[in-house]
């Protein structure tokens, strides 16, 4: 059997054993999912990519110091609760604002850049997805949540289940839900979706 085809339980059992291959496939198999879900968080490419590689590195020295893999077939939703760690500690850590007097060598200035759009742009690219965002928001935050993980996250409800513990059922009825209140929340508000 192609090594490809192997569950992740026994990839990262060979990883530890030092097949360094197998955990090359994992990252593979799961780092489009991963990624979108750390893009979806800090909406920025350069700081999505240093959660990705500092996500892994948690899950190798976790590895490596436990010597053994105990999460049973529960492996991308224990690296997306790490990543999601990672980002409360940053966002955290970046909220404690540094405050500096403005002098004549260091001004506001000097740290904003144009790089605005035109204000037809802005309207024609973020007015949907902002009203979509908006409706989304007044949904109670168990089918909110489902629905930002299934649609923007493109997990599957297997997965979801596992993420927030909850069995697939309830999370298949959770999005049942999430469609239906927020077709009437759009229908309320004048607003055309295709769901």
């Amino acid at each position: 059997m192609a090594k490809t085809k192997l569950s992740d339980g026994l990839l990262i059992n060979m990883y530890i054993s030092g097949d360094e291959s197998a955990l090359e496939i994992l990252v593979k198999r799961h780092q489009l999912k991963l990624y979108r879900f750390i893009y979806s968080k800090v909406n920025d490419r350069e700081i999505a990519d240093d959660f990705f590689q500092e996500t892994f590195i948690r899950v190798i020295n976790t590895f490596k110091e436990q010597n053994y893999y105990n999460e049973k077939g529960k492996f991308l939703p224990w690296v997306m609760r790490i990543a999601n760690n990672l980002i409360v500690d940053y966002y955290r850590k970046k909220s404690k604002v540094t405050i500096f007097r403005e002098s004549e060598e260091c001004s506001v200035f000097t740290f904003i850049k144009d790089e605005s759009i035109s204000v037809e742009q802005y309207f024609e690219k973020e007015n949907v997805a902002t009203q979509v965002k908006q409706l989304i928001n007044k949904l109670p935050s168990d089918q909110s949540e489902v629905l930002l993980l299934r649609i923007f996250h493109d997990l599957s409800f297997k997965e979801i289940s596992e993420l927030t513990n909850v069995s697939m059922n309830t999370s298949l009825g959770r999005m049942r839900y999430a469609i239906t209140n927020l077709k009437k929340l759009a229908k309320k508000n004048n607003i055309s979706l295709v769901l």
